[in-house]
C-alpha cells in the first residue's frame, strides 16, 4: 500500500511500538497498519487526523481466556455483553473457553453452533478454544481444522456436568493425540486428589475456602503436566496460575526445553487473601486468590519471564449464584472491562511500565494463540489501538460495566487508566465507554 492509500493517521507523544515508546503517527490503510512514522510526518491528503495529544496508543489487548457462556447460560454474560465490555477495556481480541456454554465446544458442530451466535453479537474480534473431555479424542482433530485455537482441560471437576474432568491416562491420551497434529492443549491444572484431600468446610470464611483449595493441588498438577509434555513433546499452557510455589518447576522446564507457557490473572496479581472479607464470594475463584506474599512471588515469576502473559479469566454468573457460602457459590471472577487499568495500578506501584503491560497482555497471548496480525503497533498487522490516559484515575461502580451481571470484586476500588477510546481495525469501536454496534469477526486458527 502507499501513502496514497492510507486513511486515517493516528498520532500521539507516546506511542507504544516494537522498538519502545516514541512520539509517533501511525498510517493506517483498509484496516490495517501501513507505517509508523515520525511524529510530525506529513499527512496524506484525504487522510484523517486523529491527535491524541499525551494519552498512550497501545496495541488492543488480547485476551485469549474468556467464559462468554453463549449459547445456554446467557443469564450469566453472552457475545453482546462480554464483548462490549472487552472493548470498554481496551481488549480488541478475546478467545472463548469451551464451557459454561450449552453445548461445550467439544464437536465441530458445536463450534458452529457457537459461532452462529458470536456473529452477529462480536463487538471485538472472537475466536474459539476447544474442549478435550474423556469422551472426545476423536473429535479433536476435526476441530483444528474447523478452526479452534487450542484444547482446554481439566484436571479437577470443572464445575458443569456436561465438561468433566481428564484422569492422567486420559490426559495422556489426548495429550499425545493433540501433539500428533501439533496443536496446544491448555490446562486447569489443580490436582482432583489433593482437592479432595483438602479439609472441606463451608460457610462465609474466606479461610476455610483458601484451605480447600491447596497449593499443593496446584503444583502437583504442573508437576504431572510437565512430565507429560516432556515425554510426549507435547506443546503445553498452564491456565491462571495462582500458587507461586510452581514457579521453580515450571522455570526449570522451560530451561530444559519443555514446551510450556503459563498465565495469570489481574485477580491473583491485584488481589490478596489477606483483604477479602467473610462472605464476599465475588472474590471465590478456583485456584484460589492467595496471599499477599504469594502474590509478590507471583509479580517476580512474570519479571523474569516464567509466567508468559497477564489474561481475564472471566467467569461471571448470575447475582444469585454468588451466595454468602464459599463452598457453594459459583468460583468466578468478572473483570473483563477492569483488566487493564487494575494491572496497570498494581504494576506501577512496582516499577514496571506500560511496555511491560503490552508484553503481558497484548504480545504475548497473541504469540499463544497464533494471531500474527494482533499484539503489536507494527506495519502489516491489524489497526487495533487502546488509548489509555495512564495517570487519570476512577472508582469502580458496578453499574457503569457493560458485563451482563454487574458483580465485581473490584468495586469501589479506584484504579489509574482510563480508556478514552478502543479501534478495531482502524474503526473507533468505544469512545469514552460507550461502545458502537457490533463491527467484530470471527477468527480461526487457519485464515
Amino acid at each position: 500500500m502507499s501513502d496514497v492509500d492510507v486513511n486515517l493517521v493516528l498520532r500521539s507523544t507516546r506511542v507504544i511500538t516494537l522498538e519502545g515508546t516514541r512520539a509517533a503517527a501511525v498510517a493506517v490503510a483498509v484496516g490495517k497498519i501501513t507505517a509508523v512514522w515520525p511524529y510530525d510526518a506529513e499527512v496524506p491528503a484525504g487522510a484523517r487526523l486523529e491527535d491524541f495529544g499525551d494519552d498512550v496508543v497501545l496495541p488492543g489487548l488480547v485476551d485469549t481466556h474468556v467464559h462468554v457462556n453463549d449459547p445456554g447460560r446467557t443469564e450469566w454474560e453472552g457475545f453482546w455483553t462480554a464483548t462490549r465490555a472487552a472493548a470498554a477495556g481496551g481488549i480488541t481480541t478475546l478467545l472463548d473457553m469451551p464451557l459454561n456454554s450449552l453445548p461445550p465446544t467439544t464437536t465441530v458442530g458445536n463450534l458452529r453452533i457457537k459461532q452462529e451466535v458470536a456473529q452477529p453479537k462480536a463487538h471485538v474480534d472472537t475466536g474459539f478454544w476447544g474442549g478435550a473431555i474423556p469422551s472426545n479424542v476423536k473429535d479433536l482433530r476435526p476441530l483444528y481444522d474447523a478452526g479452534v485455537f487450542g484444547f482446554k482441560c481439566f484436571l479437577s471437576p470443572s464445575g458443569v456436568e456436561e465438561f468433566p474432568e481428564l484422569d492422567q491416562e486420559q490426559l495422556a491420551r489426548s495429550m499425545a493425540e493433540i501433539a500428533g497434529f501439533g496443536g496446544l492443549l491448555i490446562v486447569h491444572a489443580e490436582d482432583s486428589h489433593h482437592l479432595a484431600a483438602a479439609p472441606q468446610e463451608p460457610g462465609p470464611k474466606y479461610a476455610d475456602f483458601l484451605a480447600s483449595r491447596p497449593r499443593d493441588a496446584e503444583n502437583t498438577a504442573i508437576e504431572g503436566l510437565i512430565a507429560h509434555a516432556r515425554r510426549l513433546g507435547a506443546r503445553v499452557h498452564v491456565l491462571h496460575l495462582s500458587s507461586s510455589d510452581a514457579l521453580p518447576l515450571i522455570a526449570a522446564a522451560k530451561r530444559e526445553g519443555v514446551r510450556i507457557t503459563v498465565e495469570s490473572c489481574p485477580h491473583f496479581l491485584t488481589l490478596t487473601a489477606e483483604e477479602v472479607p467473610d462472605g464476599a464470594t465475588e472474590f471465590k475463584c478456583c485456584p484460589p486468590i492467595r496471599e499477599a506474599e504469594n502474590q509478590d512471588a507471583l509479580w517476580e515469576g512474570l519479571a523474569d519471564g516464567t509466567i508468559d502473559c497477564i489474561v481475564s479469566d472471566h467467569s461471571p454468573c448470575t447475582t444469585d449464584l454468588k451466595t454468602p457460602d464459599f463452598a457453594s457459590a459459583w468460583g468466578g471472577i468478572s473483570s473483563l472491562q477492569l483488566g487493564l487499568p487494575a494491572i496497570w495500578t498494581e504494576a506501577r506501584k512496582r516499577g514496571h511500565t506500560l511496555e511491560d503491560i503490552v508484553r503481558w497482555m497484548s504480545a504475548a497471548p497473541a504469540r499463544l494463540a497464533g494471531l500474527d496480525q494482533k499484539g503489536a503497533i507494527e506495519a502489516g498487522r491489524d489497526a487495533d489501538f487502546a488509548v489509555l490516559a495512564p495517570d487519570e484515575t476512577f472508582t469502580v461502580d458496578p453499574a457503569g460495566l457493560h458485563h451482563r451481571n454487574q458483580v465485581t470484586a473490584y468495586a469501589g476500588k479506584t484504579l489509574h487508566g482510563v480508556v478514552r477510546s478502543t479501534w478495531l481495525r482502524g474503526e473507533r469501536i468505544v469512545e469514552n465507554g460507550t461502545p458502537a454496534e457490533p463491527t467484530g469477526r470471527l477468527l480461526e486458527r487457519n485464515n
